[in-house]
């Protein structure tokens, strides 16, 4: 029963629990179910209608939003905090003298680097942590969207190319966070391949493509993690919009995959509120006056019906009981931020890649005087802007990093760049855009110098540092020049510095900065090592240092290609300010609506299977040490494969090694890549000759292919040759998989077809 007579006779109101929830249900207003699904409106929000957050001042200041309270029905608000490098609130507030920094944590392609699933779910318990003693209840992250592009400009917030790494680095962070008592969002569901126009675009995808990409990492999530939530995106998919879309939402995501959490919009102004009610859009972000108006008229009218608006409403319920502020937690608004500064640290050096590394060039010797060139040397980028960014205490730059390990450099050039840097930051700050509060200070354009000055490092120094940084976040996409390639001062100052040290006989390393994939064949030929450092986090300077002095050996492999040029990937043949933008009676093409005509042809899938030259393959990295395989033995199971395969350290340093599996198919079935990534695993850290034996399981779903035409998951018979490679261009060992029988075919719903040709 809703209501109970009390023995004075009162009427006393139900409160909820985890056991009431339908009598909470029957006991709420029309009025109160609209208000429950829409979020509280910020009053100090920016535009909400292009996306931006507000500060819930009176809760958590700087949350990004919320869901209101009931204090009659005993339903608390629930707060949502940005994410995914660390909880993203304002770290001061008024008459406070207390300070609320969060750990900044490296960016998503930094953890997708290290396919280490361990280290990411610390990563995950440690920022649930901050989730919880801030006094939020769910992180809006992880973002999960594919690396259809190397120019999408939050491709640092994302994991890969592949959707096998990225669902199983994402269903580690997610029980890494939810391991606290708190939630997550994952993001962008789905097909949020670009920036531009992000709110209108409609992404064109075939059903099989989106199916085995842009859906499985998601997927492989829901199955592994259980999140809280889901965030639908903002752009349109085949027609819809994904957050109107019950084909998706309901069909896919919670039929298919069994997904029992509640799915809220990303933060949009007022669409159609009762067509994502119906969808399965449990919650509208960041929440508009109108649309609890628009829910109860429509209820009213008949138009929406009141058994959808109760399902999203239980959904909902579901979800507060679960949270912090339900069960009354004190947060201590203290997390032990000292703590996370290491897990940050050590984990951003698991992430790193070595691209190059001429002649032993690292590690280096702490007794070796060092020339820090690169303007982001000493304005290191922790992360990128927008609300993936974190408001953190500090951020160690390269300068202070090679500092900190006690290392030597040149202060005369440290004095020089230190001075630009000033100069470079007044020069922002006097030109300050107004919404930098979200967006981020922008980067500070490449210091040129001159021969001479070079020359003259070169003569003190006995190792030349030079860092190359870039920048990206929401809202906007990467252009090809001068971003993923090298600005002429950059490349200029790449040739200067390497023309000077090399004439001396001394070595140049040059560190990447950056979230993304950068254009490297052009130049790498000229440094005697490469490190690609990522955005690492607060800690970064440390972190590099770690590395460059062998402190820590680098084990990360790249979690996408690097082309040759940027035009060899095709998915920019359809993407906007590169490829066709003409205007047509259906509005402009790669801008209002994207066709990927690439279908699978994404990343390693096209290369690989094309063999098309890259600058570095997916999977790579270099060690300080070496590794052999041995061994590898693949059996047959009741549904699948397991496969082994030992691994030697046969060099002189400790280190790790990731063995990637990777699966050609057998001829026969549907047209596949050459070969598909299902298995992955780290060893531990092995001493030199010591040996690991490492385990894969993969099921005959794991190999499946979608058949468009009979709507179902289909595993073809007959041999599969499995690789034990250490990257996707070079495998260490083979064994086969014989299926003997195609097992019976996964049925899905057909949806999600194409609104309009490919072609």
């Amino acid at each position: 029963m809703a209501l109970a007579l009390s023995c004075t006779g009162a009427v006393a109101q139900v409160k909820l629990s985890a056991d009431n929830i339908e009598e909470v249900i029957k006991a709420m207003t029309l009025q109160e179910k609209a208000e429950l699904l829409v979020g509280r409106s910020n009053n100090s929000a920016a535009n909400s209608s292009n996306g931006l957050i507000g500060s819930h001042a009176e809760l958590v200041p700087g949350a990004a939003g919320s869901s209101r309270a009931f204090p009659r029905l005993g339903i608390p608000t629930t707060i949502l905090t940005d994410g995914p490098a660390g909880v993203r609130i304002n770290p001061t507030r008024e008459n406070d003298k207390h300070t609320y920094y969060a750990t900044g944590f490296p960016v998503g392609t930094s953890l997708a680097c290290t396919w280490n699933t361990e280290l990411v779910e610390q990563v995950g318990k440690a920022i649930g942590n901050e989730v919880l003693e801030y006094g939020c209840d769910v992180i809006l992250a992880p973002g999960m969207n594919l690396h259809r592009s190397p120019l999408c400009g939050r491709n640092f917030e994302y994991y890969s190319e592949d959707p096998f790494l990225t669902g199983y680095i994402a269903a580690a962070y997610v029980n890494g966070v939810q391991s606290q008592g708190v939630g997550t969002s994952i993001k962008h569901f789905a097909g949020n391949s670009q920036e531009t126009n992000r709110l209108e675009v409609d992404e064109i995808i075939s059903q099989r493509a989106l199916r085995e990409l842009y859906l499985k990492g998601f997927e492989i999530c829901v199955r592994k993690s259980q999140p809280w939530t889901v965030m639908s995106s903002y752009n349109k998919l085949n027609g819809p919009y994904t957050q109107e879309n019950g084909e998706l939402l309901t069909d896919i995501l919670r039929n298919e995959w069994g997904f029992n959490g509640v799915v809220m919009t990303d933060w949009t102004g007022q669409r159609n509120t009762a067509k994502q009610i119906m969808a399965g859009n449990d919650m509208m972000e960041p929440g508009e006056p109108s649309q609890v108006q628009e829910i109860v008229d429509k209820v009213n009218s008949g138009e929406l019906p009141m058994e959808a608006l109760d399902l999203c409403v239980r959904r909902t319920l579901q979800y507060i009981v679960k949270t912090p502020h339900f069960r009354n937690y004190k947060f201590s608004n203290s997390p032990d931020l000292k703590a996370h500064a290491t897990v940050t640290r050590r984990s951003a050096t698991e992430g790193m890649v070595l691209l190059k590394n001429s002649n032993q060039t690292l590690p280096l010797n702490a007794r070796q005087t060092v020339a820090v060139f690169g303007a982001s040397s000493y304005d290191f980028i922790a992360g990128g802007s927008g609300s993936g960014d974190v408001n953190k205490a500090y951020t160690v730059d390269l300068m202070q990093g090679i500092k900190n390990a006690g290392m030597n450099v040149t202060e005369d050039l440290a004095a020089i760049y230190t001075n630009y840097k000033a100069y470079q930051r007044a020069l922002i700050d006097a030109e300050k855009d107004p919404n930098v509060w979200f967006w981020g200070t922008p980067k500070i354009p490449e210091m040129p110098l001159n021969r001479i000055a070079i020359s003259k490092q070169a003569e003190k120094a006995d190792v030349a540092l030079l860092t190359i940084g870039r920048q990206a976040g929401e809202g906007d996409d990467r252009r090809i020049d001068n971003d993923f390639n090298l600005t002429s001062v950059e490349r200029q100052l790449i040739e200067d510095v390497c023309l000077a040290f090399h004439q001396v006989g001394k070595p140049v390393v040059v560190v990447l900065n950056t979230g993304g994939a950068v254009e490297t064949a052009s130049w790498k030929n000229l440094p005697d090592a490469i490190l690609l450092a990522w955005q690492p986090g607060q800690e970064g300077g440390n972190s590099v240092a770690d590395v460059l002095l062998g402190k820590e050996n680098p084990s990360g492999r790249l979690s996408m290609t690097f082309p040759l040029s940027a035009m060899d990937v095709p998915a920019l043949r359809n993407y906007p300010n590169v490829g066709l933008d003409k205007s047509d009676k259906n509005g402009r093409r790669n801008v209002d609506y994207n066709l990927h005509q690439e279908d699978l042809n994404v990343g390693y899938r096209y290369f690989n299977t094309e063999k098309v030259a890259v600058s570095y393959p997916f999977g790579f990295g270099l060690s300080y040490t070496s590794f052999a395989y041995s061994k590898p033995v693949v059996k047959a199971t009741k549904d699948g494969f397991e496969a082994q395969v030992t691994v030697t350290n046969t060099g002189k340093l400790a280190g790790k090694e990731v063995v990637q599996l990777y699966v050609s198919a057998p001829k026969g079935g549907l047209d596949k890549p050459a070969q598909e990534l299902k298995s992955f695993a780290k060893t531990r850290v092995l001493q030199p000759n010591e040996s690991q034996t490492l385990s894969f399981s993969v099921s005959n779903y794991d190999l499946a292919s979608f058949n468009e035409a009979s709507q179902s998951w289909e595993t073809a018979q007959g041999k599969y040759v499995v690789y034990f490679s250490s990257n996707v261009e070079e495998a260490r060992a083979s064994a086969i998989y014989n299926l003997a029988k195609m097992p019976y075919p996964v049925r899905c719903h057909n949806v999600m077809r194409l609104n309009r040709p490919l072609k």
